[in-house]
């Protein structure tokens, strides 16, 4: 705890409903700067960066400004007729640019339905903001050389006398043929320079597939579906080819309204003994999970992305919390269970949130690699167990005082073969996380520490008939993070004010093997501050972030810190040098 906290807290307290915070904010306070800002999220460049795209297609322009419980914007896609579709890669390029005052707001952006990107929006300045996002698409090949679909972004956004923020967004695919291109000699074979911020398990994706299914909702209010509630489950009826040998489930999620925070619950019996009206309980735990025919299949404890009016929105001023321009999708490889599918017959693929409330997006991206040169494939699983989930829950609670505790795990295996024109091959995906989470509240509520990890790995053996290991895929990926939170009463002088101290502490350390290859990313976030709030406006404050990104694998390093403090960039150092993650 801070010295400031500390000497406050010894002087104030003040009754609040603890359950409120962290929270969403819009920033109410004059710029000192007079031209528009760039904002960024910490991420390394793509080898893209450093080369002239064979061409680029302006597929995308439009203005979101009442678009609440309006349709999406949609508009017809084809590929760039003066450009030679034999591309080695395939970059997305998202720029947005907003003046005013606004809340950070979702966005999907679909290609036939199936989802490119995921991405929240930074909160502007009344002299004006703007940001680019990049990501490699070349894994939705089969969908960008068709001419037959639209791309589709849903951004719901108010604009009015208090809100006046317009979102003005611009989308260009830019295409690249790195085997008529000569690299820089800085710059290594691109098909082995892997920096990324998010890896997953990429390596499920090379070669991009035959086909891509969307396992998503109808498109009048976005393609992603809205999952209000435990119970609240969604699926989508499927068919695919027969001649199925691979198939990789993308799955794309974020939470919003009373799940945002959903780290932070308190359980409901904490809510109901005292008496509070606040709907964000439910506890601090929550998966989400994946099945086939109502049979498990997988699961993910999300990473928690703050998006920008989150916990203090002074934080995230020019740089953003980590996974909020870019947020991340999960891989679940269904090779093992291709047995039930390849029959013919209509499956359902469907999404459920444990212990979630209102509300979720979730939709996902079915990549499936068919045999060109047979009609059918034979294919039996092996191993199905449904896995159990151990959870654990202590709560100690006084009044609005005490601390609780859940610890979660699920481990998954699941093994199937495959038999077609390449041979019989055996598919095993495994999985497995923890999760650890401790909330505490002080000081009559108004103290609140919010701590925890998130451990999680898997892995994807391919095997031929003779049980030898011809191909191996895995990630292991840690999430730990801690949130402080401290309400006091504002200045006498400010009626109906409060002020805020916040701390936030967040890290992504991810390390992706594809054989001998090995890659490592570790990126921290730090950043404290306080500010003075009338409802959900800022009137007042200060912030500091302090943030370093490294990334190595076998054939380089690259890193960056940056420092930013009260909205300005202190500090901005890039090395080809790399630091240890802890």
């Amino acid at each position: 705890m801070s010295i400031f906290l500390s000497l406050l807290l010894l002087f104030f307290t003040v009754p609040v409903s603890p359950s409120h915070t962290p929270d969403r904010y819009t920033k109410s306070l004059p710029s000192f700067h007079h031209k528009p800002r760039e904002y960024f999220e910490l991420a390394p460049p793509l080898p893209s960066d450093f080369l002239v795209p064979s061409c680029s297609h302006q597929v995308l322009r439009h203005s979101f400004a009442n678009t609440i419980n309006s349709p999406p914007f949609s508009i017809r896609y084809s590929p760039p007729s003066d450009c030679a579709s034999s591309w080695s890669h395939v970059v997305l390029e998202f720029r947005a640019e907003c003046r005013g005052e606004q809340y950070d707001r979702i966005a999907g952006l679909w290609l036939g339905g199936a989802e490119l990107l995921r991405t929240s929006t930074a909160e502007p300045t009344k002299c004006g903001i703007f940001w680019k996002v990049r990501k490699d698409i070349t894994r939705y090949s089969s969908l960008l050389l068709r001419y037959d679909l639209h791309l589709t972004m849903m951004l719901e956004n108010i604009v009015n006398r208090v809100y006046t923020g317009v979102y003005h967004v611009t989308v260009n695919f830019l295409y690249y043929n790195y085997n008529t291109v000569k690299l820089p000699s800085m710059i290594p074979d691109p098909k082995l320079y892997r920096v990324n911020t998010w890896q997953g398990l990429e390596g499920l994706y090379e070669p991009p597939a035959d086909f891509i299914i969307p396992i998503s909702d109808r498109g009048d209010k976005g393609f992603w579906f809205r999952i209000d509630g435990e119970s609240d489950f969604h699926s989508k009826s499927i068919r695919i080819p027969q001649n199925t040998y691979r198939a990789v489930l993308e799955l794309y999620v974020s939470f919003h309204g009373n799940d945002e925070f959903w780290y932070s619950n308190p359980p409901n019996s904490y809510i109901k003994t005292n008496n509070l009206t606040t709907e964000r309980g439910n506890g601090a735990y929550r998966e989400i999970y994946v099945t086939i025919d109502g049979k498990f299949i997988g699961s993910e404890a999300p990473f928690p992305v703050f998006f920008t009016g989150g916990v203090n929105p002074l934080f995230w001023e020019p740089v953003v919390s980590i996974g909020a321009f870019n947020l991340p999708s999960h891989d679940f490889d269904l090779t093992p269970c291709l047995g039930m599918l390849v029959n013919k017959k209509a499956h359902r693929i469907g999404f459920g949130v444990s212990e979630g409330i209102s509300y979720w997006l979730v939709n996902a991206n079915l990549h499936i690699w068919v045999d060109h040169k047979s009609r059918e494939v034979q294919a039996k699983p092996v191993v199905y167990n449904t896995p159990k989930l151990k959870i654990k829950r202590k709560e100690d609670f006084k009044l609005l005082d005490g601390s609780f505790k859940v610890q979660a795990e699920r481990k998954a295996v699941f093994v199937g073969w495959v038999k077609s024109s390449l041979g019989n091959f055996t598919t095993v995906f495994s999985q497995n996380y923890k999760l650890k989470n401790s909330l505490s509240f002080q000081n009559n509520g108004a103290y609140k520490l919010v701590k925890q990890t998130i451990k999680a790995t898997r892995e994807v053996k391919v095997l031929n008939d003779l049980g030898a290991v011809i191909s191996r895929v895995g990630v292991r990926r840690r999430y730990p993070f801690v949130v402080i939170t401290s309400t006091l009463p504002g200045p006498k002088k400010k009626k109906n004010t409060y002020l805020l101290v916040t701390n936030v502490s967040h890290v992504l350390n991810e390390k992706y093997m594809k054989g001998k290859f090995v890659s490592v990313v570790y990126n921290v976030q730090d950043s404290e501050g306080w500010m003075l709030v009338k409802d959900h406006s800022v009137l007042s404050g200060a912030a500091t972030t302090r943030q370093s990104f490294s990334y190595r694998d076998d054939f380089r390093c690259y890193s960056r810190t940056v420092k930013a403090s009260d909205g300005k960039l202190i500090s901005d150092n890039t090395s080809p040098a790399c630091f240890s993650s802890v």
